[in-house]
């Protein structure tokens, strides 16, 4: 096998070891103390964070408008349409900046 196939298979058994063992500690406990639930719910955020930061910084002026207009629509509507807000803000704003 190609070094590209060890690698993939590498990285999709280190991600199913990570996953599973997670798991596997937290389910040792009878109950997650408040502090540590919190700290997991916001990791969903700080991954989106991690992916769409650096588009709205080094991407140019359309993705930053794009990001501030998601983010307001964000504190007031549901994800499917702060999604949608900002899939039509991006088409826009590419359109009319460039």
């Amino acid at each position: 096998m190609s070094i590209n196939t060890w690698i993939i298979l590498a990285g999709g058994l280190a991600t199913y070891l990570t996953r599973i063992g997670g798991h596997l500690v937290l389910s040792r406990f009878s109950s997650i103390h408040p502090r540590v639930e919190a700290a997991l719910n916001a990791v969903p955020a700080a991954v989106l964070t991690t992916l769409v930061a650096p588009a709205a910084v080094f991407s140019g002026p359309a993705e930053a408008a794009t990001v501030i207009v998601a983010a307001l629509a964000a504190l007031y509507l549901p994800g499917m349409a702060v999604f949608a807000i900002g899939w039509v803000a991006i088409l826009a704003f590419r359109a009319l900046i460039g």
